[in-house]
């Protein structure tokens, strides 16, 4: 028997149990994808599309926009938190708060607004909490792109129900000097990479971070050394030293002018860029995004980590995060969620795209 009946469907704190109470570690989503694809096939307002364990539903009401709901369907591995627990108004295990109180409101609104203002399309997706290239989203942003289409998306990651626009974009490079090899006794005759790394240093410390308005968010901008390393022996003056870095770029940058931006500060020496995600502007300009912040209690801030609404961002989607965890229990063993929150961005999102 299915554990997503008809009335666990119809209440989103009963939901969240059940997702969480089935067990899908990355790489693990295969069963709970059948039971979400089971439930929505069962439903004659939708239509499903899965690609592996990442599957999409959408309303085709011939609405003039589209919105999309988007919640990942896995989590970090068991830390004995595993089943769920609730105490009072809170309900504690793995998932709980990352994610799938937020990715059970898009079920539940998937499953109970048969009428929405708009078209809707939901994306329950695999294989977050890993390596991108396993991320089900971002495989379907490269191979499905229209699967995703829509005028504004809303990803169900833990905010405290706040809703949080956009994302900063990231980058890692290495920066790198050279110099020669020689023994360390007759140093003279070598050129020590190491000490070459030191203006390297001083200008990350010397940089002036930004602060960016966005559509009414303030992103603030980082630039930080994450690793260094070099040398060879202890008798050796060393030929090579890296410092590894770290931008965090606002939206008003896209990857090539994070880029440009990171050679100009360190110009004179080896840049290599190592890893770069892209930044996602929050559209708050846009009807549907003011119409949700509306919904949501109309308060909202700039999101300062990366999310995957950088990959509605390579679509030219608008984006905001918005979800009743709490991101700093995530992945923790201690993760809970408060079951009023639950119901409190349960009845915003319903608010928002319920035809009225």
């Amino acid at each position: 028997m299915t554990v997503l009946s008809e009335a666990v469907l119809a209440d989103p704190v009963a939901l969240t149990r059940a997702l969480c109470d089935v067990q899908s570690v990355s790489w693990n989503e295969a069963e709970i994808c059948d039971e979400v694809e089971a439930a929505l096939k069962r439903l004659g307002h939708l239509t499903t599309e899965r690609v592996g364990n990442t599957l999409v539903a959408r309303t085709n009401l011939g609405r003039d926009r589209r919105v999309m709901l988007a919640g990942h369907l896995d989590t970090v591995p068991v830390n004995d938190n595993f089943p769920t627990r609730t105490e009072g108004d809170v309900m504690w295990g793995l998932g709980t708060s990352d994610m799938k109180s937020g990715t059970a409101l898009a079920l539940w609104i998937a499953a109970t607004v048969e009428h929405p203002r708009f078209d809707l399309s939901f994306a329950f997706y695999e294989c977050e909490e890993i390596e991108a290239k396993h991320n089900g989203l971002n495989k379907l942003a490269k191979s499905r792109p229209e699967l995703l289409a829509a005028d504004f998306a809303i990803l169900l990651e833990p905010t405290y129900g706040l809703v949080e626009a956009g994302c900063q974009g990231t980058m890692r490079a290495r920066v790198t000097t050279r110099g020669k090899r020689a023994h360390s006794a007759r140093s003279w005759k070598g050129e020590n990479a190491i000490h070459k790394i030191a203006p390297v240093l001083e200008r990350l410390n010397a940089y002036a971070a930004r602060e960016v308005e966005v559509d009414g968010c303030t992103y603030r901008e980082g630039l930080n050394a994450v690793f260094i390393g070099g040398g060879v022996a202890g008798n050796v003056i060393p030929d090579e030293c890296w410092v590894e870095v770290n931008l965090r770029f606002a939206p008003d940058r896209d990857e090539a002018a994070a880029e440009a931006h990171l050679r100009e500060v360190f110009d004179g020496f080896d840049v290599e860029v190592t890893d770069s995600a892209p930044s996602c502007r929050p559209g708050l300009d846009r009807p549907e995004a003011a119409g949700f912040v509306a919904a949501a209690g109309g308060e909202f801030r700039a999101k300062l980590g990366w999310t995957d609404v950088a990959r509605f961002a390579t679509l030219g989607i608008p984006a905001v995060n918005y979800g009743p965890g709490d991101p700093n229990l995530a992945h923790k063993q201690d993760e809970r969620v408060e079951i009023p929150r639950i119901r409190t961005c349960a009845e915003a999102l319903r608010a928002y795209v319920e035809e009225s």
